[in-house]
């Protein structure tokens, strides 16, 4: 476990290094989150695997305290440059470095299912978060066309990241067991903003707009899931 835990972290500071903020979406395509968390003013909020902290880019203005741990040293140094007004560590999700009963709101957006152990690393930011804090994932689909019958059956993933989709009834699963209430769950919006930003590039979008899916939910490529701590 700890051989494969170097392995991805190498494989982050490595990626970061070498692609830096290429390796991301821009800081537009987080407001959906912010726009979900609905974040108080002077409230606490935690980014696990918040990598070069974009989402607490976007907490900006919001008045909200910002806290942020990765794995990654090299995402952390350049989240420090990124966003000097945000509280970030290096550490493992696995082993929150925080008291119980600290957040208002926790997020970790594209990582859950790259951490080894899940049920640990949910347990820790259930741990850290205040009773009725607002929780959001998002977290790839293992139902997804591509990822099932391209991406995965080819080995065309980041395996040195170790990705392990789910799909949508499982995660609802797994969330349930770790006594987090389902508020609801939406697509990955961020494809559809991106590809009216490239087809018509005159028209204003709003990318942290809450759309709903055109098609059968369970096809969306990434889902985002807006809890609750029971």
């Amino acid at each position: 476990m700890v051989n494969k835990q170097n392995e991805i972290t190498s494989w982050f500071d490595e990626t970061y290094t070498s692609k830096g903020f290429d390796y991301l979406r821009s800081v537009e395509a987080y407001e959906i989150f912010v726009r979900l968390l609905e974040p108080n003013p002077n409230s606490k909020h935690l980014d696990v695997a918040c990598g070069l902290g974009l989402l607490l880019k976007a907490l900006e203005g919001n008045q909200v305290e910002t806290y942020g741990v990765d794995i990654s040293p090299k995402a952390i140094e350049v989240c420090k440059e990124y966003c000097p007004n945000a509280h970030v560590q290096v550490a493992n999700a696995e082993q929150l470095p925080f008291e119980s009963n600290f957040f208002d709101s926790v997020s970790c957006i594209g990582s859950l299912e790259r951490m080894l152990d899940r049920n640990q690393a949910l347990r820790e930011q259930i741990r850290v978060a205040k009773k009725g804090a607002k929780i959001c994932y998002m977290v790839r689909n293992s139902e997804n066309f591509t990822w099932k019958y391209f991406q995965k059956p080819l080995n065309l993933y980041n395996k040195k990241g170790h990705q392990d989709a789910l799909n949508k009834e499982k995660w609802e699963k797994l969330f349930s067991q770790n006594e987090l209430k389902v508020k609801a769950i939406y697509p990955d919006h961020w494809p559809y903003v991106k590809t009216i930003k490239t087809l018509l590039p005159w028209v204003k979008v709003d990318a942290g707009k809450i759309r709903k899916f055109p098609f059968n939910l369970e096809l969306a490529y990434e889902f985002i899931f807006l809890l609750e701590k029971s």
